[in-house]
């Protein structure tokens, strides 16, 4: 765990959470800063700026949302709209933050369970010591379609040393609904007097409430001397403040903020300890091991704190966003923590049960907002296809075929928009927004369904959806050139017609292609790359077209459509130049330094990408097979499921990856003569080993992974 650095990431838009969290925890307490200028972050903290104090609720990797229940001490007169400090001195590790607030000379260090945040402050000597809770604070306030916004809250001061109280928020990115955090906050020292505000002036009342956005908090006020500790333990609940009461009392019952820093480390230190890595170099080591923590913090988990229906499953809010987890973040868990992937999907189905849709996306406990496809149906036959056991597959798709065949009543919120179109025609049309991004996501979620299907022996919807699988080629346009290439998506008019080529960058809600361009999206048809490739030209054709892409920066390693495109080589006989492609991506966009992730870590997406590829294999989520690159380390295991251990082991390899390129491959001693293997050959742990060389040779040339339209297709025979 030492190795893990959770600054990595926080600068140029990597949007990683700094603070004190468990793995999944419901409350990640941290920092909430603004610039020197006075703009706030959209996610919590920042390099430069100012600490407005430390809030329970965070993402990690997004941006937009929480930042609920805002602790801050505070030493001199207590000026309610000047609450901040610049700060030194600070560090983060796994369940443990601190920093010195210089403006006041106090020392703020936080640690925290699953519910509960923990604050430990060492003030200077005053006369005016103050420790001040905010309700009325939220990251991104203000109203714009994505703000959040305060809604009212009331707050009840039961004696000088705790507090309990509610704040009603809505809003963020996924224009989620109302959501209420309730808190209890206990002190560890008695107050010499305690201060309420509802507007813009304190008073003595210890009752406090308001409707709308305007501020509202509490103070507690002390003489302290110098060096002086005051403690507060903060229990959050999204049920009731009795429940926030009870947090506080199962998860922290005495004071003893380095017991639960420890109990911390050691839950870090077990799940961090699934993949141990031999030989590597100290800088990969921490972008290894801080990937593998940025994957672990998201999404939240909360069981027995869904306020909105009861169940016996368990419960998980911040999928924030399926889109981008499920590539690679999914699989990443079904390998090194089948158990929470499990509890993962478990409330999925049990999400679907109660509000009609397994959702794309979910924050503050509301569904929304779909990106892309209804992609949780790949999270459901990833699980499937890997044997993982203890899901109700049978409702889980009833879900997927919901999903595939009910138009929903907000295409943003959950659902697939454009449905009825695209079951009668094959495709989206213009008559709706990211027709191109949604067609090809729908034709791989189908893919997922018939996979689902032949197993619970549905032979009519295998069929069925097996050829719907088929209908990314239908917004195939053989004929359009661009950049001396033929053959991309093009969009299609509601009468069928073609429309104008779509040639955005980057598009986004209401563009043809979503956050990708038409290099990214023709290239998307993870089921059927045989069939992609002969529409493209053939191999040789295709691997020029990757080449391009690469060359002319066409692809986007800052974004999750295209992560997959690096290892489309691998189909086209050329694992070489996959292995040159991801070498330079994690050379070139990948650092130890906090501006080490090239994008958005999106809950951990940008990260779990980063620790396939430097294993040196990658998954195709939602199939049982994985693609080889090129492994970054001499030796790794990982400890699967079973207890048993995955080795691999990369011989010849040197410090600076010269020799990157496979020269052959064993499996469990037997040679491996394809880039590509199964998930059922690994699943019981095993032997993976590498001879690495400086040159190119022919393995892994001869055998493609496998595609729909082989001659012997992946599916059932019910689907062909």
């Amino acid at each position: 765990m030492q190795s893990v650095y959770p600054f990595l990431g926080v600068d140029w838009g990597g949007n990683t959470f700094v603070g004190s969290a468990v793995p999944f925890g419901m409350v990640k307490l941290g920092p909430d800063m603004e610039s020197f200028d006075s703009q706030p972050s959209k996610f919590g903290y920042m390099s430069g700026g100012r600490i407005l104090g430390f809030s329970h609720l965070h993402l990690s990797g997004a941006a937009g949302k929480y930042g609920n229940i805002l602790v801050a001490p505070v030493t001199g007169p207590l000026d309610l709209t000047d609450i901040k400090s610049p700060r030194t001195d600070e560090t983060n590790r796994p369940g443990y933050y601190a920093a010195k607030l210089t403006r006041y000379n106090v020392r703020a260090e936080l640690t925290s369970t699953r519910r509960v945040g923990i604050h430990r402050y060492t003030f200077p000597s005053s006369d005016e010591s103050h420790l001040t809770l905010n309700i009325a604070h939220c990251l991104n306030k203000g109203t714009g379609t994505e703000s959040q916004r305060f809604l009212g809250g009331e707050l009840h001061v039961l004696s000088n040393y705790d507090v309990e109280g509610v704040g009603r928020y809505a809003g963020g990115w996924n224009k989620g609904g109302e959501y209420k955090i309730y808190f209890y906050m206990v002190l560890d020292t008695p107050a010499s007097s305690t201060q309420t505000w509802s507007g813009d002036t304190l008073s003595p009342a210890t009752d406090a409430s308001i409707d709308g956005d305007h501020p509202i908090g509490a103070a507690f006020n002390f003489h302290t001397r110098t060096g002086q500790i005051v403690q507060a333990k903060v229990g959050i609940s999204f049920i009731s403040t009795q429940q926030a009461r009870e947090n506080v009392q199962q998860e922290t019952p005495a004071w003893g903020f380095d017991q639960v820093r420890r109990s911390s480390v050691s839950m870090w230190d077990q799940a961090l300890s699934k993949i141990q890595l031999h030989g590597e170099a100290d800088s990969k080591r921490i972008q290894f091991y801080t990937a593998m923590y940025h994957t672990m913090l998201m999404p939240s988990d909360r069981t027995e704190e869904n306020p909105n229906w009861q169940s016996t499953e368990p419960y998980y809010d911040d999928y924030y966003a399926i889109w981008d987890t499920f590539r690679s973040s999914g699989p990443l868990l079904t390998l090194i923590a089948p158990n929470r992937q499990r509890d993962l999907i478990r409330s999925l189905i049990d999400i679907y049960r109660h509000t009609g849709y397994m959702p794309d996306a979910r924050s503050g406990n509301d569904n929304g907002r779909t990106q892309g496809g209804s992609n949780a149906d790949v999270v459901v036959a990833d699980a499937y296809v890997k044997g993982l056991t203890g899901i109700d597959y049978r409702t889980a798709f009833e879900a997927m075929l919901k999903d595939a065949s009910v138009p929903p009543a907000n295409a943003q919120k959950e659902g697939r928009g454009g449905i009825l179109d695209y079951n009668a025609k094959g495709y989206v049309t213009l008559a709706d927004e990211r027709s191109g991004s949604r067609t090809v996501e729908y034709a791989y979620d189908d893919y997922a369904i018939a996979e689902v299907a032949c197993g619970l022996n549905r032979p009519a919807e295998a069929k069925l959806f097996a050829a719907r699988a088929h209908n990314w080629e239908n917004l195939w346009d053989k004929d359009l050139a661009v950049e001396g290439f033929k053959g991309f998506l093009r969009p299609r008019n509601p009468n069928g017609s073609w429309a104008t080529p779509n040639m955005l960058v980057r598009g986004t809600w209401p563009d043809f292609f979503y956050e990708g361009d038409l290099w990214t999206y023709s290239l998307y048809a993870p089921q059927d790359v045989r069939k992609l490739i002969a529409l493209a030209g053939g191999n040789e054709t295709f691997v020029h077209r990757l080449d391009n892409i690469f060359y002319k920066q066409h692809f986007d390693v800052t974004n999750e459509p295209g992560f997959l495109i690096p290892l489309l080589y691998d189909w086209a006989g050329r694992p070489d130049k996959t292995a040159e492609v991801v070498n330079a991506l994690l050379e070139k966009a990948f650092t130890d330094q906090r501006s080490g992730i090239p994008g958005n870590d999106d809950s951990g997406a940008m990260s779990s990408w980063f620790i396939f590829q430097s294993l040196g294999f990658y998954p195709n989520a939602g199939q049982d097979m994985y693609l080889i690159g090129t492994p970054s380390f001499p030796e790794a295991d990982i400890t699967l499921s079973s207890g048993k251990v995955l080795h691999l082991i990369a011989h010849n390899m040197d410090s600076e990856h010269i020799n990157r390129y496979i020269q052959s491959a064993t499996l469990n001693g037997i040679p491996l003569d394809r880039a590509w293997f199964r998930h059922s050959q690994i699943a019981e742990g095993g032997t993976l080993v590498f001879t690495m060389g400086s040159a190119p040779t022919g393995w892994g040339k001869t055998v493609p992974p496998p595609s729909l339209s082989d001659p012997a297709a992946p599916l059932c025979s019910a689907a062909q």
